[in-house]
């Protein structure tokens, strides 16, 4: 009986010990040194860790102008090497004056002899014409008003690269905005030449047609009430044929849904709108990436919370932008041999297949 007793006492110390090797926790890495235990890593909470390592410690807003019009934005750290910046721009509205030549029938409104004498157009007959009918005086030209409309979100992270100098980085990220940044639409003064183009071309079109110059059986209730134009005046405006602005010849086929409308080589005239309007938008892709450099430093020698610094870079367009008219015709793509003052403006927006940038910005840190 004894002896059963201590092996049961035996057993119950066995089972202990057994107990408390098992509560122990093994790991399945080596100690570097004999004899001591690998300590288990300590938790360091994220506003912590984010403070220790300068991350979201600092807030700086600049005031930003260049190329990409006036803007603000905000700055933190992300690292000790880079920064986030978010921020908008836009351009302010200044306006540029283009003009679109008149036509007749694809001819120029004015001529010249040899010894730079004005000589008499059909354009010239036909002003007098529409006075006499409209009471309207109409001008060989259009004036346009050419003004930026851009204005982007931008979301940029700077790099530092060199440990020992922090006024010299590197710039990547996106622009975001409307694909619309620029747009011309004629003068209030022109209004006067495109509606007496609108109505002259009414009047070629159902001259054409052989219709009814007025009809007025919806006006009355009598049938068969309406005005013609006398056959020689009709075959006159036949000849003189319709009005508009010759901006160009078409560098290929235009095709509709009844097959070909215009066909490559032939000459590209814009009429106005059904509201006696003409109209040309620029326009590119909404995200546009971003490239660039910079170099910054302290405003002043003893207050390092006044920073100023200058970035160059490119934005990314993605191609040529696109000029549409109204008529959606594409003048960077649709049209070749562009004359004129609207001419030069189209090669320079082919030239470019980024946007340049360019800009200076004055930082305060806030805290």
């Amino acid at each position: 009986m004894k002896r059963f007793a201590c092996m049961l006492v035996l057993a119950g110390l066995g089972l202990g010990a057994f107990a408390q090797t098992d509560n122990v926790k093994m790991t399945n890495s080596t100690p570097k040194e004999f004899g001591k235990v690998n300590q288990p890593e300590k938790y360091t909470p994220a506003f912590q860790y984010w403070k220790e390592h300068d991350i979201f410690q600092h807030l700086d807003v600049s005031v930003t102008l260049g190329t990409t019009g006036i803007g603000i934005d905000v700055a933190s750290p992300v690292t000790k090497w880079a920064q986030l910046r978010l921020g908008y721009e836009f351009m302010p509205r200044f306006t540029k004056t283009m003009q679109f030549d008149m036509t007749i029938n694809g001819k120029p409104a004015r001529s010249y002899d040899e010894d730079g004498n004005r000589q008499e157009t059909n354009f010239d007959k036909l002003k007098e014409f529409l006075y006499d009918f409209t009471g309207l005086d109409v001008e060989d030209h259009a004036d346009m008003l050419g003004k930026p409309t851009m204005n982007n979100f931008k979301l940029l992270v700077d790099v530092f690269p060199f440990k020992n100098n922090k006024h010299w980085h590197f710039t990547a990220g996106f622009y975001w905005g409307p694909s619309q940044f620029a747009e011309a639409v004629n003068t209030t003064e022109t209004m006067v030449s495109l509606v007496s183009a609108s109505i002259y071309n009414s009047m070629y079109d159902k001259a054409v047609n052989g219709e009814h110059l007025i009809d007025f059986s919806n006006f009355t209730d009598m049938d068969n009430v309406y005005i013609d134009l006398p056959p020689q005046a009709a075959k006159k405006l036949k000849n003189f044929g319709r009005v508009g602005f010759s901006v160009g010849y078409y560098s290929h086929d235009m095709v509709d849904n009844k097959g070909v409308e215009h066909k490559a080589g032939e000459r590209y005239i814009v009429e106005p709108d059904e509201n006696s309007m003409v109209r040309v938008y620029a326009k590119s892709h909404s995200f546009k990436p971003y490239l660039g450099f910079g170099y910054g430093g302290c405003l002043m020698k003893k207050r390092d919370d006044w920073k100023v610094s200058f970035d160059c870079g490119a934005m990314i367009w993605g191609g040529t932008p696109d000029l549409y008219v109204h008529d959606g015709t594409n003048l960077t793509k649709d049209v070749e041999n562009i004359n004129g003052q609207i001419g030069t403006y189209v090669d320079v927006f082919k030239a470019f297949k980024v946007y340049p940038v360019l800009s200076f910005r004055l930082t305060k840190r806030i805290f």
